[in-house]
């Protein structure tokens, strides 16, 4: 078997060890190196070419940001962002993701003991495996070679954006679309490689979306209220981090906080909860879609998109058998072809879309497309 060729790059001596240790005890991922700030990364990425690369943020002589910029540029691969649990530490995640860093991890249980510890190890090695297993993944970045520039965020691409123009929307169940009367709600389901999809998706609904939008992106506390406040900038549409006891309205997107999960009520407003519900995610797409069923049954239009793992597909089902329709991302242009390959899998994808394909098909299916 081959394995995943993983460099580390941070300023902190406890925390390139750390993850050194944990990754090295892995039989599928070798640590090929390790670098101290960015310009050391650079260098070691020309000569080791890795397969993935874990980046710190801030770090002197060149910051991950900064190094990122280049490597987008001149040697595009899979980046997965190692970030600061802070306001602040997620505003430069997200900068980061934007110029085509493919996830992050954050840093505060790497520190921790017991189960903190084994959570954070258990999230890492998921996430390098799916993403620096992805061959799909890399050849898409290596088509990218001098695309990025490096001085400009405007102008980069994420993976999936930088893919997703060339993709081929399909249709899987063969249902006709249903009358846009028939939908009283959008419920987006998304995980690894979330943030820039939804950059490509949100910011191209139009401005008289007739029903809410109600998203789940599993993210930690602070990172999600950036997300929404960056997308509300860039949207005809205003997007919130919901808070609890908010109406749902139309032609408003709520994104769900990070760490809590997010439930309708029968009056039609938000719920934000931190009961335990046994699931994996906080936020979790099931535990929303459940409330979701029981307040507008099958009258709704549900989105999954790139992700790992199977969050979202349970409910889907009985969303679909309730005559709910589903739109799921296609393999081509996901991070991680997880969550819509549950969908797919489980035959309720009712058409599978291309990124770009995605919002036009939602404000289709409303009437307003």
């Amino acid at each position: 078997m081959e394995k995943i060729r993983v460099l580390i790059v941070d300023d902190s001596v406890f925390m390139r060890q750390t993850l050194k240790k944990m990754l090295s005890a892995e039989s599928d991922i070798e640590v090929v190196d390790v670098a101290r700030n960015g310009q050391d990364a650079i260098e070691k990425i020309k000569r080791l070419n890795p397969d993935l690369v874990t980046m710190d943020v801030e770090m002197p002589v060149m910051s991950g940001i900064d190094a990122l910029r280049i490597i987008m540029k001149d040697n595009p691969l899979p980046v997965l962002m190692v970030s600061a649990v802070t306001s602040e530490g997620a505003q430069q995640t997200l900068d980061a993701l934007a110029l085509g860093a493919v996830d992050f991890i954050t840093k505060r249980s790497a520190f921790g003991t017991g189960n903190d510890s084994t959570g954070f190890q258990e999230e890492l090695i998921g996430k390098i495996r799916n993403i620096g297993g992805n061959a799909l993944l890399r050849s898409r970045l290596r088509r990218r070679r001098g695309s990025v520039r490096p001085t400009t965020e405007r102008t980069a691409q994420s993976p999936t954006q930088a893919h997703a123009s060339h993709a081929v929307s399909t249709r899987s169940t063969g249902r006709k679309r249903l009358p846009s009367s028939h939908f009283s709600v959008v419920v987006i389901g998304i995980s690894t490689g979330g943030p820039s999809a939804l950059q490509n998706v949100i910011p191209k609904l139009p401005a008289n979306l007739p029903v809410p939008v109600l998203i789940v992106q599993h993210m930690p506390a602070h990172f999600t209220k950036s997300l929404a406040e960056r997308l509300n900038a860039a949207s005809p549409l205003t997007v919130v981090e919901a808070t609890d006891g908010e109406a749902v309205v139309p032609g408003k997107v709520y994104i769900a906080q990070g760490g809590m999960q997010m439930l309708v009520t029968k009056n039609s407003s938000v719920k934000i909860s931190n009961e335990d519900f046994k699931v994996l995610y906080r936020p979790c797409v099931d535990v929303l879609l459940s409330s979701v069923i029981d307040v507008y049954g099958g009258n709704v239009l549900g989105v999954i998109m790139t992700g790992m793992g199977r969050d979202g597909s349970e409910e889907l089902k009985k969303i679909h058998a309730k005559g709910g329709y589903i739109l799921a991302q296609d393999e081509a242009s996901c991070v991680v072809y997880g969550m819509p390959k549950a969908v797919v899998e489980e035959g309720i994808a009712d058409e599978i879309l291309s990124l770009d394909a995605i919002a036009p098909a939602i404000a289709a299916c409303l009437g307003v497309g």
